[in-house]
């Protein structure tokens, strides 16, 4: 009889996987049920929220490398031009002025879907794209304008950085503008699911990163250069 009842205790746990009975903590078993506790797995938001986290700060780490190696070649022009007979702040003004523009109408678009309000999302998305666009053309054209003058990327070591580090910011908006485009259209075609906010929003967070950095190097390259 003393044998039977020691073996009660551990038929209960052997029939009881999830603790749901008197010996669990209060809230254990819900919470290994619904996956939200200490041992069960986070939920997707939290694990896309924390991945794209991830991406953005190691994307911050390549931009502040390719700082640093311009703090150090900026010098370097070979006895070619500097960045204060090259750079037309008028022009690189004028871009920034679109890049935050944008980045304004970004947000204003993720807000009205947040509120459903599909209209306004698109139009919202649409003037962010064009605005990021006029930004990549007065670039390009700044591009060619330099290399028309023998400033290109080969001239010197200054060149080579600053082309470097501009270029591949600009590669970065272009990017941004193709995955742009593929939210609005997933929106109109699918409507506003949780996964299509996450994506909306993990686009926002991006398009908002790149003017971070371009105001570091509207600051950095273009008005310290302009003046050294």
């Amino acid at each position: 009889m003393t044998d039977a009842l020691a073996l009660q205790p551990q038929a209960r746990v052997r029939t009881d996987p999830n603790h749901l009975g008197h010996h669990a903590r209060a809230g254990e078993g819900h919470a290994k049920a619904t996956g939200r506790g200490t041992g069960g797995p986070s939920s997707k938001r939290i694990i896309v929220g924390y991945g794209f986290w991830i991406f953005l700060l190691s994307d911050i780490v390549m931009f502040a490398a390719f700082f640093s190696a311009y703090a150090v070649l900026q010098t370097g022009t070979a006895g070619g031009p500097t960045g204060a007979e090259l750079f037309d702040l008028q022009n690189v003004a004028l871009e920034t002025g679109f890049l935050l523009i944008s980045s304004f109408v970004c947000g204003v678009a993720g807000l009205a879907l947040a509120a459903k309000r599909h209209l306004i999302f698109q139009a919202g998305m649409a003037l962010t794209f064009l605005f990021g666009a006029a930004f990549l053309l007065l670039e390009a054209r700044e591009f060619l304008d330099l290399v028309d003058r023998g400033a290109g990327p080969t001239r010197s070591a200054f060149l080579s950085a600053f082309f470097t580090l501009v270029g591949c910011h600009g590669l970065h908006v272009s990017a941004g503008l193709l995955w742009l485009l593929t939210m609005m259209a997933q929106v109109a075609t699918k409507g506003i699911r949780p996964e299509i906010l996450r994506r909306v929003l993990c686009f926002s967070l991006f398009w908002h990163a790149l003017d971070i950095v371009w105001v570091a190097v509207f600051t950095v390259v273009y008005l310290m250069g302009s003046i050294a």
